[in-house]
């Protein structure tokens, strides 16, 4: 059994603030240590459970957060960037089940840590064919275009909220509680921990009962930049078509080359801010 496992930091229990996330900021070197925890709980669960091989991608901001020599020995490690398929890097027809670990809410949400979606500085909407998505949903497109579900998601209860209503039965494991954005009621590291861990032994045991989550095509991709002259930027990326100042669209038979499309167009938007 083949377990894939993208890893976020913004969902990690004790991560608040936005500077705890970034490399110049106080208390990122503590945020590594808690994600890189919570990613060896996962892992340790899917062992546990079964698994012959694990894959972890290092999926938040510059993509080199987790600690290579704290990691799980017998996990195989995905870290750096660029990368094709950024948080869902290594997915590929035959893995058996994804985890998300450590993920957020979508941009917008009530009660939700440090809610945004994909790009905070750039991005204020992700609509497939008139649903709007945050990184769980995109993401766990992405394993369905592989045929392989999401079975475990953990961070905030409002992610994890948002899984169960977005994935149906999907296994998920709260690790704190949203107070305001950038404050929350937050398990314990060893206990966050160690209800990761049963989680992913439960979501592999329940794997069967959970099935890949598939979009429809054609995928018309619409995205709302934060600005109009992002959306000048986006406009250069081939057949995207600009519909509204801030706001451009995209249309594809392949999610992947959607997911692609869509990473082309962050891409370029921020290049537009003034630094």
């Amino acid at each position: 059994m083949k377990v894939f496992i993208s890893v976020d930091l913004e969902g990690i229990s004790g991560i608040v603030q936005g500077e705890q996330t970034r490399p110049e900021g106080r208390d990122y070197e503590r945020s590594r240590k808690l994600m890189t925890g919570e990613a060896n709980a996962a892992i340790s669960g899917a062992f546990e459970a079964g698994a012959s091989e694990v894959v972890v991608n290092d999926s938040h901001g510059p993509m080199r957060n987790l600690i290579p020599e704290e990691l799980h020995e017998n996990a195989k490690l995905i870290t750096g960037s660029l990368k094709a398929l950024s948080m869902m890097q290594g997915i590929e027809r035959g893995f058996d089940a994804v985890f998300l670990v450590g993920y957020h809410a979508r941009r917008g949400t009530l009660h939700a840590i440090l809610d945004h979606t994909y790009s905070g500085a750039t991005v204020s909407s992700f609509v497939v064919n008139g649903q709007e998505y945050g990184e769980t949903g995109m993401n766990a497109a992405i394993a369905g275009y592989y045929d392989v579900p999401v079975v475990l998601v953990t961070g905030d209860s409002s992610v994890t909220s948002e899984a169960k209503s977005l994935l149906g039965n999907v296994e998920t494991v709260t690790v704190k509680e949203a107070v305001s954005r950038r404050a929350a009621k937050c398990l314990h590291p060893n206990k966050a921990r160690e209800a990761i861990r049963q989680g992913a032994i439960l979501a592999l045991r329940r794997r069967s009962e959970i099935r890949p989550f598939k979009l429809k095509p054609p995928f018309e991709l619409r995205v709302e930049l934060m600005d109009a002259g992002m959306a000048d930027a986006a406009e250069l990326v081939p057949n995207v078509k600009r519909i509204a100042p801030r706001v451009v669209a995209y249309t594809s038979d392949d999610f992947v080359t959607v997911s692609k499309a869509f990473r082309s167009i962050v891409t370029l938007a921020s290049s537009t801010i003034e630094r």
